[in-house]
């Protein structure tokens, strides 16, 4: 498939960003008690979720130095807090997924981290985040208990045939020993991302139980894989419409929930920015020292 031009792409968002600011105008138009619900958020929420907020953030540095465990590679801890802050500014506004391939480049040019070895480590953690997610959208259908049994089985066939598959016999070239600790990153990651959304679901909607929170942050993670907008503004409400047989949470208590988490988001994105520009002007007054 042919690769968007920049013009298009760029119109393309900026359509898909127009569209979904008018479709949430005309809902708050037509659906008054949004607002009304909205108006009741206490400023102690508030300040729970962007300190979750920032809990996320800090698992995307351990994501971060598990992959640097798998390329072999080891970045100071203070340098790699400062790549995870630029990463999530960059993430949010950036097409796709920007974070990531900001740190491969970054990592290349600093510390020689094969693209290669990267892109494997990436591919592992998206992996990872691609099926934990569809295993928290669907555990209303197949119970959890079926979870740990499919990760077994994942796990079995692992063993089984990793001399065979040539797909495998690339992470060869990994440091192995790191895959586990990037699941278990990415495992924290997904679930304080859970709490985040009952939080915010629970806030609205006293009567939305935590299984309905984990098979909508499920929907939720995956409209990442497909959103070109900052923060999958438009895709992921899409997401959460259509899964809605899933999770049974109501289109009011969607739309709610999504302008508090964006609103918490982008003070949680200008609280790194403080401490990204912190950084900067401590490191000028040691040099200037």
């Amino acid at each position: 498939m042919r690769r968007l031009s920049k013009p298009i792409r760029a119109v393309l968002i900026i359509g898909i960003l127009a569209a979904t600011v008018a479709a949430f105008v005309w809902y708050f138009a037509k659906h008054p008690e949004v607002g009304h619900q909205l108006s009741h958020t206490s400023p102690g929420l508030l300040l729970a979720l962007v300190g979750l907020y920032i809990a996320a953030v800090s698992c995307v540095g351990l994501i971060l130095k598990a992959t640097l465990v798998l390329c072999r590679v080891t970045v100071p801890v203070r340098e790699s807090l400062l790549v995870t802050m630029y990463s999530s500014i960059i993430n949010f506004f950036g097409p796709l997924q920007s974070g990531p391939a900001f740190r491969a480049v970054y990592l290349k040019r600093r510390h020689g981290v094969e693209l290669k070895k990267f892109s494997l480590a990436t591919l592992a953690y998206y992996f990872f985040y691609g099926a934990f997610s569809v295993a928290l959208l669907f555990s209303s259908v197949l119970g959890w208990w079926l979870v740990p049994l499919a990760l077994l089985g994942i796990g079995t066939l692992w063993v089984l045939f990793k001399g065979k598959l040539k797909f495998v016999k690339r992470f060869r070239m990994l440091n192995l020993a790191g895959l586990g600790y990037l699941g278990l990153a990415t495992l924290l990651q997904l679930f304080v991302t859970v709490i985040i959304f009952y939080f915010e679901l629970h806030s609205l909607n006293p009567h939305v139980h935590f299984s309905q929170a984990v098979v909508y942050a499920g929907a939720a993670n995956l409209a990442l894989f497909v959103s070109i907008t900052p923060g999958a503004i438009g895709f992921r409400e899409s997401f959460l419409l259509f899964s809605q047989h899933l999770h049974h949470i109501s289109n009011t208590d969607i739309v709610a929930a999504n302008v508090i988490d964006r609103s918490v988001y982008i003070v949680m994105l200008l609280i790194l920015l403080v401490g990204i520009l912190a950084t900067h002007a401590e490191r000028r007054l040691r040099s200037s020292n």
